[in-house]
């Protein structure tokens, strides 16, 4: 990846966050029909200086894009409508009901709780990325001399980023102290089941017993758990 497409994408991940706790930020606002409220939480101030902590590091990231490599499963390419659907009520729901006060806790704590987990998950993600390289793409797909990544992040789990995305999402949720915004996240999981359902056969198609093996020996999301 050149240095221009590294900055690309640094821009698209910076631009994306920004739009996103913008909408955040406008449905709370509309929701407690006050405009400042929004950042007297230092949990949520927080979360935007990490988010974007995160975006920056993109920039190090020697990732393959959307490049569909020599073999896609193009027949995967649905999740993206539905994850697009998920996304906006992701960011819309939650920050509306915490600014009417609508089904959330009523503790201090938990928006930090959802800082810890936005932290952490965002940071797995990344680092999930830049251990693949080129192999990480946003299709599933086999890239040119590909090789199995059976260590680091993926000593144990088969799929660091994807857990990384939904602590990160629930993380999110939780900054608004929105327990029934959970659901959302609940939902884009079983989007995502059938993206590592298609990613781990086209991985098994290619690399055989060494994946069968490798899968055996693992577990897709967190240890011990699943």
């Amino acid at each position: 990846m050149t240095g221009a497409q590294r900055l690309f994408w640094t821009a698209i991940s910076v631009a994306s966050t920004l739009v996103l706790f913008a909408v955040s930020y406008v449905a709370f606002s509309i929701g407690r029909g006050d405009w400042v409220a929004f950042f007297q939480s230092p949990a949520r101030l927080a979360a935007v200086v990490v988010s974007l902590a995160i975006c920056a590091f993109v920039y190090f990231c020697d990732f393959g894009g959307m490049n569909p490599g020599k073999r896609e499963d193009r027949a995967n390419r649905w999740i993206f409508g539905p994850i697009l659907v998920l996304t906006i009520a992701w960011a819309v729901l939650p920050a509306y009901l915490a600014g009417r006060d609508r089904w959330v806790s009523d503790d201090a704590f938990t928006p930090y709780i959802g800082l810890a987990l936005l932290t952490l998950g965002g940071a797995l993600r990344l680092g999930a990325v830049f251990v693949l390289g080129q192999r990480f793409t946003g299709l599933v797909a086999i890239q040119k001399d590909h090789r199995l990544e059976t260590g680091s992040l993926y000593r144990y789990i088969r799929h660091p980023s994807y857990t990384g995305l939904l602590m990160f999402m629930a993380g999110y949720v939780l900054l608004f102290r929105s327990w029934p915004g959970l659901l959302l996240v609940a939902g884009t999981f079983a989007i995502l089941l059938a993206r590592m359902n298609a990613e781990e056969s086209l991985l098994e198609s290619e690399f055989g017993e060494e994946y069968a093996s490798y899968r055996r020996r693992t577990w897709r999301l967190v240890p011990w758990v699943y």
